[in-house]
């Protein structure tokens, strides 16, 4: 077994066994409640030891620590930060200008391309008048209709359009996008959101074929104001490479095993699209000296300093996403409050553009009373802390089975129902019946997996339950 795989399994239950059993440093402990309401004072002014809101503008940031209180000495805690879409009551439905880019190579022939002309054509039925739309399809070429307001004669015209896509050559990626990214900009649709919806059902073989190129495409076309949304359909796509177009192009990511579930996922962007809140989405973790940032567990980060990073979708309003990081205090003293981490979450409210910086310290206190720092764990950090180390777990097993290693990538999934156990003996097995049902679910799926096909079905389903599991909620479909 892969060493670097069996250390993020071993911590992973190591981490919960010191939870469970109360033994320091723990990563989980509940918010105090302090009869007095006071606060610790750090670095930077007052310090939250409690779960904090803040709210302004299109988006309510909660942040907390799963730590409150830590041993003396070094510790590991967790971040966590909720961030979700404010509904606004009144406000209007923004209008989109949107490019459905539509694979039509051969391996769509049949039931996967009838079924996405019929989404498409249900689409189409779903625009108002003020929305737009381009129509591209690829194979090795690209072809398209360009943007047009949904008017009633312009959506029959787009109808009959869609009837016209017929299978043909390759798998063109970049030159859909491409295609999409020129209509989208070509658009008269004023103070529209921009969006593609990507559609593949297989790999890139003409056009840009590597992994870097198409990821700095999709990242100039998100640099440009417009947002992209990847959808895989079937089994022989490459899923890290769709979910990474999603994440550059701030948009979602949705894996379909059947393609006649292709309406619902169509309408849902739209929907997502249409109500959208804030976009260029950014929250930061600003470290005092130590304190380290050891990952944010399911995200890119960049890291300029002692400030990390990480770049959120584009938000609608309901949409919640959800980032956990682990951190290291190095030398926790007693007496001493301790700054953890400033977070900061910055953002432009959708439809005036104006920028919005929300900002909170974090901050623990030090105690040598063990059962204290036993007693006052968070049981939802708990759960939360526990799925983003799961979904660790998950993507390294994934990964195991599609490499033949089906054992080891069902050893990773025994491990992760171990840690939902140990959570449940801290959070009530009720929280966390759910989580068990689902690695169920994929130790029979790994265990049926007997053919190719079999095979990528599953490891496909099991990177997309990370995503969700490391926080993705409303960006995986």
């Amino acid at each position: 077994m892969n060493k670097t795989a069996v250390f993020v399994s071993l911590a992973g239950v190591l981490a919960l066994t010191a939870l469970v059993l109360g033994l320091p440093p723990s990563p989980f402990s509940a918010p105090p409640e302090d009869s007095h309401g006071a606060s610790a004072v750090g670095h930077h002014g007052p310090l939250n030891l409690q779960s904090r809101a803040e709210t302004s503008g299109a988006l309510k940031m909660t942040a907390r620590l799963s730590h409150p209180y830590i041993p003396p000495g070094p510790a590991e805690l967790f971040a966590t930060v909720d961030v979700i879409g404010m509904e606004v009551p009144g406000a209007r439905r923004l209008p989109v200008n949107l490019a459905l880019v539509i694979d039509r190579s051969t391996s769509m022939r049949g039931y996967k391309l009838q079924q996405a002309r019929q989404a498409a054509r249900h689409l189409v039925g779903q625009l108002r008048e003020d929305d737009w739309l381009a129509i591209v399809h690829y194979g090795s070429d690209v072809r398209g209709l360009g943007g047009l307001p949904a008017t009633p004669d312009n959506r029959e015209r787009m109808l009959q359009y869609i009837e016209g896509i017929w299978d043909d050559g390759g798998t063109n990626i970049s030159a859909g996008l491409q295609e999409g990214r020129a209509q989208v900009r070509a658009s008269e649709c004023t103070g529209c959101v921009k969006r593609i919806i990507l559609l593949s059902d297989g790999q890139p073989t003409e056009g840009l074929t590597e992994d870097a190129d198409l990821s700095a495409l999709v990242r100039d076309i998100r640099t440009g104001g417009i947002t992209v949304s990847a959808i895989g359909v079937g089994t022989d796509f490459n899923e890290d490479l769709m979910q990474g177009f999603a994440e550059l192009g701030a948009g979602a990511y949705g894996f379909l095993e059947d393609a006649a579930q292709l309406g619902p996922l169509f309408q849902k962007d739209l929907q997502q699209a249409s109500t959208s809140v804030a976009r260029d989405v950014a929250l930061s973790f600003t470290l005092p000296q130590g304190v380290r940032l050891e990952e944010v567990l399911g995200y890119r980060v960049q890291q300029e300093g002692r400030r990390v990073t990480v770049r959120l979708p584009d938000f609608s309003s309901g949409q919640r996403e959800r980032v956990v990081a682990r951190l290291t205090v190095e030398d926790a003293r007693e007496g001493r409050p301790v700054h953890v981490t400033e977070v900061a979450l910055s953002f432009r409210n959708l439809p005036d553009n104006g920028p919005v910086i929300h900002g909170v310290d974090l901050g623990a206190r030090v105690t040598p009373r063990l059962e204290e720092v036993h007693a006052r764990r968070d049981k939802e950090a708990t759960v939360y802390a526990t799925r983003a180390l799961s979904a660790k777990n998950l993507t390294l097993a994934a990964e195991a089975l599609r490499e033949g290693r089906k054992e080891e990538a069902k050893g990773y999934v025994a491990r992760n129902q171990k840690l939902f156990e140990q959570a449940g003996e801290v959070a009530t097995p009720s929280a966390v019946a759910a989580d068990l049902a689902e690695q169920r679910e994929l130790l029979q799926d790994y265990e049926q997996a007997e053919d190719s096909s079999a095979v990528d079905t599953a490891v496909k389903r099991s990177k997309s339950k990370s995503l969700k599991s490391f926080g993705r909620l409303g960006s995986t479909y």
